[in-house]
């Protein structure tokens, strides 16, 4: 009772700072190693709690990927083939060495939580809205994309903010558009990750489903409460407590 009352708080805390601010990963992987969920099943197990907000993220947002529609196709098939790639990279790496991963994974997750809009910004101002790229730039684009879809499929910590990135450097400044864009792909990725997990006997569904439960809770209040928190006390929150969680992962892997 007190490991589902702990999950399901996680889960509530996550799914808020998801629609709030980001980095609910940052609350949720953590809480699934703490009741004892081994380190790579926790990571599929919150790629698979994340999984419902990414898709209704992605249909509220829907009218506003109008005119982006033709890319609907080609980022979703990147988005199956390397989420997919991702999720096998996973399951070949045991509990420990992923021990020794993960710390370095949130590292760079939470330094792109920082960085973030400094990096869509100079991405964007680099773009400057061109279109028509040569080949050659459009191939390194897309590689780009399939580099992040991996990341996501085998992470999911920072995957929005990468995906960003991502839009930005392919000429969108829309930021409606990025977002429902964003969460398209990343329900993708999440979808087909989850799906590998789970033919692999990777997802903990007990606790990851009350992990979701209260990840999809926490998102929908606290969007409908989203003008009553200041953002910026959530992102500062958020930073604190994701640089104090990949230092204990560097002192629990390394000491």
């Amino acid at each position: 009772m007190i490991e589902t009352l702990f999950l399901l708080l996680a889960g509530l805390i996550g799914g808020a700072l998801n629609s709030l601010a980001g980095g609910g990963s940052f609350i949720v992987f953590p809480a699934l190693l703490f009741v004892g969920v081994p380190p790579v099943v926790a990571n599929a197990s919150n790629t698979f709690a994340a999984l419902p907000g990414y898709a209704s993220g992605a249909l509220g947002y829907w009218h506003a990927v109008g005119q982006y529609k033709d890319r609907l196709v080609l980022y979703g098939v990147i988005a199956v083939l390397f989420g997919y790639v991702g999720a096998e990279l996973l399951l070949v790496v045991s509990d420990e060495l992923f021990s020794l991963v993960v710390p370095w994974l949130m590292a760079f997750a939470v330094a792109l939580f920082i960085f973030g809009n400094r990096l869509n910004a100079f991405v964007a101002a680099r773009s400057g809205g061109r279109r028509g790229m040569k080949l050659a730039g459009t191939v390194l684009l897309l590689a780009f994309l399939a580099g992040v879809c991996v990341y996501g499929g085998f992470f999911n910590a920072g995957l929005g903010i990468l995906l960003l990135a991502f839009l930005a450097t392919a000429g969108m400044s829309d930021i409606h558009a990025m977002n429902g864009l964003k969460l398209y792909v990343s329900s993708i990725v999440a979808l087909v990750a989850v799906a590998r997990f789970a033919l692999s006997g990777s997802i903990d569904w007990y606790h990851g489903s009350i992990a979701l439960v209260g990840v999809t809770t926490g998102g929908y209040l606290a969007a409908r409460n989203a003008h009553r928190i200041p953002t910026q006390w959530i992102r500062v929150a958020v930073i604190v407590y994701g640089v104090f969680m990949t230092g204990y992962f560097f002192w629990g892997a390394y000491a």
